[in-house]
């Protein structure tokens, strides 16, 4: 988190699924090649091996990595892990235009740490920790400890997705825009707020075109799904293994379905629906971060005294909540410096919190304080969520999200569209559904074309891939992770169950489902379908 390193690493750890009040926060899209029309797996793969040419050949030169820059979120550079082993940086060359691959190149930005043992080298393991809009390059070494153990067998790697940080990041507005653009009100009431906010999301999207209009066609999950099988022959490994979260899951779908021989093992956690179109995945994610709402609210309850926040039912807890959003419509208050905590910055900073049950004491301080007229801890909540730092530099993840979701999905929706859906989505979560409803709206003015309304993930002879879902899992739930596992095929999706709280379930620290894992990736032991962790 940008204001706190620490609540900035615990976003990042969930591998966010970023909500934001300018996104659908969907990763949806249909079986249509952005590139073309539709091909076969097999025949993509050839397509793709002979397109990428002598880049397949490109040599890599490994460096100390730098500190992140401004677009992956700043900061230091990264420390040694445990025994003294160091992170490497360098740059991997891909098309911008697969279809051109005589055409100009972009630079993407990889970071890797080397197996303990070369003699007992497996591959290099690629991570994608989602968004989409996550700098893999800075993500990576801020949680290698908690991967350390997979380098018995792999190089640890990843990378900044094509539109990501030092990977050609998109480029949208300034800071002080984005700022301004943080504190309006996204949940337009009246027909004047509506055009307001019509005016704005094309305002932005123009802004895009501008800086980055050059990019924006090709920043979309199925080039990034090419580059990471160039990436793998780059790497020298037969197969590619890969560690995907949240949005980094549709990733590892995407790329199954084009390269179904080149899986190796290959781990999704987080995972997102496949089958669901924009408007059900928001949905959905209402729901799911409605339900974590529920679990907070009756942890409060539950605890009685100990918690700061009044009422004796977990309704009566919402209800407190949902009053201080009212107060805030009306009248903002202060926050950090001069900067005031709006209901759009309250709303992002409680999502934010939801992320992981760690972070929980820092949802019921924040809405205690800011009852009490302090908005500072929500405030920088939503800046870790926002991607700002507290110096004002925002990194580029949201601008990347808006981005990628844009060039995957399809739909685009009027403001009497978005209106239309509000009552289902205000059933859904009355402290969410709004926002998220008006985030469809984000596409609407883009200047692409999207690529699908569903990505295509089947995966016909792929080795088994390891699919995980969490039962209290808020911007991805858990019946996305059985479509997964079903839309990638018989044999091909394992689902695994992890019954806790929060985004994903290999960073919760849960002993079973790490040794799952790490069995499975280190000894090729698939787990059993339906294997359950509690």
């Amino acid at each position: 988190m940008r204001t706190s390193p620490a609540l900035r690493a615990a976003a990042l750890a969930a591998a966010v699924t970023v909500l934001l009040p300018i996104t659908a926060c969907s990763e949806s899209g249909s079986k249509d090649d952005p590139d073309g029309p539709p091909r076969s797996p097999v025949a993509a793969n050839a397509a793709e091996a002979s397109r990428s040419g002598d880049l397949a050949a490109q040599k890599l030169t490994w460096k100390p990595c730098p500190a992140p820059s401004p677009a992956q979120g700043g900061g230091k550079a990264p420390s040694p892990l445990p025994g003294g082993a160091t992170w490497e940086c360098s740059f991997m060359k891909a098309p911008l235009d697969y279809a051109n691959p005589g055409g100009e190149t972009i630079e993407l930005a990889l970071i890797r740490a080397k197996a303990k043992n070369p003699d007992k080298r497996i591959g290099s393991l690629i991570f994608n920790f989602g968004g989409p809009g996550a700098s893999g390059v800075a993500t990576l070494p801020a949680f290698g400890t908690d991967y350390d153990k997979l380098r018995a067998g792999y190089d640890l790697v990843s990378f900044d997705p094509r539109g990501v940080g030092r990977s050609a990041g998109v480029e949208c507005e300034t800071d002080r825009q984005l700022d301004a653009r943080y504190e309006t009100d996204v949940t337009p009431d009246s027909s004047a707020e509506v055009n307001a906010f019509v005016k704005d999301t094309k305002t932005f999207a123009l802004a895009c075109k501008k800086n980055s209009g050059k990019e924006l066609p090709y920043v979309g999950t199925t080039n990034a799904a090419r580059d990471m099988d160039l990436m793998r022959q780059v790497l020298g490994d037969k197969k590619l293994y890969y560690f995907g979260f949240s949005y980094g899951t549709e990733l590892g779908g995407v790329y199954a379905n084009l390269f179904p021989k080149n899986i190796g093992r290959s781990v999704l956690d987080g995972v997102v629906d496949p089958t669901l179109d924009s408007v059900q995945s928001s949905l959905g994610q209402a729901k799911g971060f409605q339900l974590a709402l529920d679990n907070f609210t009756k942890d409060c309850v539950d605890r009685g005294a100990a918690c700061r926040l009044p009422g004796s039912t977990g309704k009566q807890v919402e209800q407190g909540i949902s009053g201080l959003l009212t107060r805030l419509e009306k009248k903002p208050i202060p926050g950090i410096g001069s900067r005031q905590l709006t209901e759009s910055l309250a709303v992002t900073g409680i999502a934010a919190s939801l992320y992981s049950k760690e972070t929980w004491p820092l949802l019921e301080q924040g809405v205690d304080d800011a009852d009490g007229g302090d908005g500072a801890l929500l405030l920088a909540l939503a800046d870790s969520l926002n991607g700002r730092e507290a110096d004002g530099r925002y990194d580029n993840s949201m601008a990347a999200n808006v981005a990628i979701n844009c060039a995957d999905s399809k739909q685009r929706f009027t403001a009497d569209q978005t209106m239309a859906k509000l009552p289902e989505f205000q059933s859904a979560s009355p402290i969410f559904g709004d926002y998220l409803a008006w985030g469809l709206m984000t596409c609407t003015g883009w200047p692409v074309a999207g690529a699908w309304e569903v990505p295509d993930v089947s995966a016909p002879g792929a080795a088994p891939i390891l699919v995980i879902g969490n039962t209290g899992d808020p911007a991805t739930p858990y019946k996305g992770a059985k479509a997964m596992a079903d839309a990638l095929g018989k044999g091909v999706g394992v689902q695994m169950t992890y019954e806790g709280q929060g985004h994903g379930a290999y960073n919760s620290g849960d002993a079973c489902v790490q040794k799952a894992v790490d069995d499975y990736l280190l000894k090729g032991k698939v787990p059993a379908a339906g294997t359950v962790c509690k």
